[in-house]
């Protein structure tokens, strides 16, 4: 008999293709995601649930789900889910780490380069200035990339794809994690480790890569900002708590910061009202991985997760 596999989302049927030919799916009709209560209902006849990094995957759902035996996160983050009550219960926790790697650290490169040259804000200007708009040569001015110091929290895939990118762009990489790396992969990025101190103290472009754990919720708060060069620029594509929105409007409003890059928000998906008045901040709304291809991809890696799980034939990427 198939396993039976319930999917939350609608996503390009491409990267589900195989699994369906194995398994017994189910999707939601229409463009309409699946409601928690629509899931909770349904879950207790599926031996995999396929989630969506904000679907949340409570005690109450784990419980309901009497023949799961996977919960296969579609994300690289799994804070949706409750890890320990799932593993407690004997579920394996899956997550799709690979596809997500470089368009985030591309979107993170591009929110540098945006927030230093000013594109989105002379964008704005011109749609809504046109001729008017003051084209000098001592207006419109920008901060260096080239030769500027990028300090990096969470050196893990994303920070290292970032790293990468940054050197390219000639710019200097000083990190903070709490495991350094070896001396031999840090030679080879061409990456220096600093406390967080010494980091906030000394870069020029600050960029949140670490995952959401209650030790990173507000890394970056009153105090740290109040570390920071009155000309850096922090950039998060990471996790929207990582940061204290309230204290960094307040950074930004008084100047103790230049700028902000933010893909990711504390308070759901949209940002303080403060930020969206502000010239000096470049806002995305949570699309670090939206691309088709990437999407598909990581498709393919929930796909490679489940059937991996059931049929012993390929490598699941578990989160523990």
């Amino acid at each position: 008999m198939k396993k039976k596999v319930l999917v939350t989302y609608n996503m390009f049927r491409e990267g589900f293709s195989e699994l369906e030919s194995k398994c017994e799916v189910t999707f939601p009709d229409g463009d309409a995601d699946f409601t928690y209560e629509e899931v909770s209902g349904m879950i207790s006849s599926y031996d995999a649930l396929c989630p969506m990094f904000n679907f949340p995957v409570d005690k109450d759902l784990i419980d309901r789900g009497v023949k799961l035996r996977i919960i296969a996160n579609y994300a690289v983050g799994y804070n949706n889910i409750d890890v320990a009550y799932a593993a407690a219960k004997g579920l394996i926790v899956a997550n799709t780490p690979g596809p997500t790697t470089d368009p985030t650290a591309n979107l993170a490169l591009a929110l540098i380069l945006d927030t230093a040259r000013r594109v989105s804000e002379c964008d704005r200007k011109l749609r809504t200035l046109g001729a008017n708009m003051k084209v000098g040569v001592l207006e419109n001015l920008g901060v260096r990339v080239t030769g500027a110091t990028l300090g990096i929290i969470g050196m893990g895939r994303i920070g290292t794809a970032l790293c990468k990118r940054a050197r390219a762009c000639g710019m200097d990489v000083i990190y903070y994690k709490r495991h350094r790396l070896d001396l031999n992969e840090e030679t080879k990025l061409g990456a220096i480790y600093a406390d967080l101190d010494d980091l906030l103290a000394q870069s020029d472009f600050v960029s949140l890569n670490a995952p959401y754990t209650p030790d990173t919720h507000h890394i970056i708060g009153e105090e740290e900002l109040r570390k920071m060069k009155s000309t850096a620029i922090l950039i998060n594509t990471s996790r929207g708590s990582l940061v204290d929105e309230k204290a960094l409007v307040e950074a930004l409003k008084t100047g103790e910061i230049y700028g902000a890059g933010l893909d990711m928000f504390e308070f759901g998906d949209h940002p303080l009202p403060e930020l969206l008045t502000m010239d000096n901040v470049v806002l995305t709304p949570h699309i670090g991985t939206q691309t088709t291809y990437s999407r598909i991809e990581m498709a393919k890696a929930v796909t490679n997760n489940v059937i991996g799980f059931f049929e012993k034939d390929r490598p699941v990427n578990r989160v523990f």
